[in-house]
C-alpha cells in the first residue's frame, strides 16, 4: 500500500509543480516578492498531497522564533521537502542553491527572479566570496531570510553530521542572528527513492544565536542545537 500511495504522490507532486511553474510565469515581469509569496500556495499544495496520499502531516514548531526581518536560517537537510516547506513559513526566503539547479526548465528562471543565491560548489574560496556579494545584494533590496544548509547536502537521519564553514562566514560577515532549524523529514521522505512513510514531519525553529560569537563557539552551539533537537524528533 505504501508503494502505491507513494507512486500516486510522486506523480501528483510533479504534475502540481509543473502546472504551478507554468501558472506563475507571468510573475517574471512583476516585482520579485510577488513570485516568492506566490510559492506559499505551492508549498501548501505539496503538504496537502503528502497528507492525503501518504498520511504524512507537516508540522511547524517554534513559530515565535521565525524572523520577519533580515536573518540567517541554518537548517538540517534530509530531503527535498526541507526547501519546499520554507516557502510556506518564511516571509522573504532566499536560498543558497547549487548552480546545476539553474538549468532546470522554468525553475531556473523563477529562482533567479526571486533572488536565489547561486553557488558553484567547485569554486572554493571564490565561490564563497561570490555568495557573500550576492547575499548582500539581496539584503540591500529588502528584509530577507537567507536559508543555508550547513552540511551542504542531504544527510540520512541519525548520520554523523559534517558542518561546513560557509555558515560561519555568513554569520561573521553579516552580523545577523542565526535561527537553527531541526527536522526529522528524512524519516518520512528519504533522500533517495520514492517511498513516503506515514507520520509527522516536524520543522522546529530553535532559539536564535545572536551575533558576536567567536567562530568555533558559534559552530559548536549551532551543531549542538540542531543535532540535539533533530535527534529528539526522530522518535515521531
Amino acid at each position: 500500500m505504501i508503494v502505491v500511495r507513494s507512486l500516486i504522490f510522486v506523480t501528483l507532486f510533479y504534475l502540481w509543480s509543473a502546472a504551478y511553474s507554468i501558472a506563475i510565469l507571468p510573475l517574471l515581469v512583476a516585482p520579485p516578492m510577488w513570485m516568492l509569496r506566490s510559492l506559499t500556495l505551492w508549498s501548501a499544495g505539496i503538504n496537502f498531497l503528502l497528507r492525503v496520499c501518504c498520511g504524512v502531516k507537516v508540522e511547524i514548531r517554534g513559530r515565535e522564533n521565525i524572523p520577519t526581518g533580515s536573518a540567517l536560517i541554518a537548517a538540517k537537510h534530509q530531503c527535498m521537502l526541507d526547501v519546499f516547506a520554507q516557502f510556506g513559513v518564511l516571509p522573504g526566503a532566499v536560498f543558497v542553491t547549487k548552480k546545476e539547479l539553474m538549468w532546470i526548465p522554468l525553475f531556473g528562471w523563477e529562482a533567479r527572479k526571486m533572488g536565489m543565491v547561486v553557488v558553484d560548489r567547485s569554486g572554493h574560496s571564490g565561490a564563497l566570496r561570490k555568495m557573500m556579494r550576492d547575499t548582500q545584494i539581496q539584503f540591500d533590496k529588502a528584509p530577507r531570510q537567507l536559508l543555508i544548509f550547513p552540511e551542504g547536502t542531504r544527510t540520512a537521519p541519525g548520520a554523523t553530521p559534517d558542518y561546513k564553514p560557509g555558515v560561519a562566514g555568513l554569520y561573521r560577515e553579516f552580523n545577523l542572528p542565526v535561527v537553527p532549524v531541526a527536522t526529522n523529514s528524512g524519516v518520512h521522505w528519504p533522500a533517495h527513492g520514492f517511498l513516503r512513510h506515514p507520520g509527522t514531519i516536524v520543522f522546529e525553529y530553535l532559539e536564535p544565536i545572536q551575533p558576536g560569537l567567536k567562530r568555533a563557539e558559534f559552530m559548536r552551539i549551532l551543531q549542538e542545537r540542531i543535532e540535539t533537537a533533530s535527534e529528539k524528533l526522530l522518535a515521531l
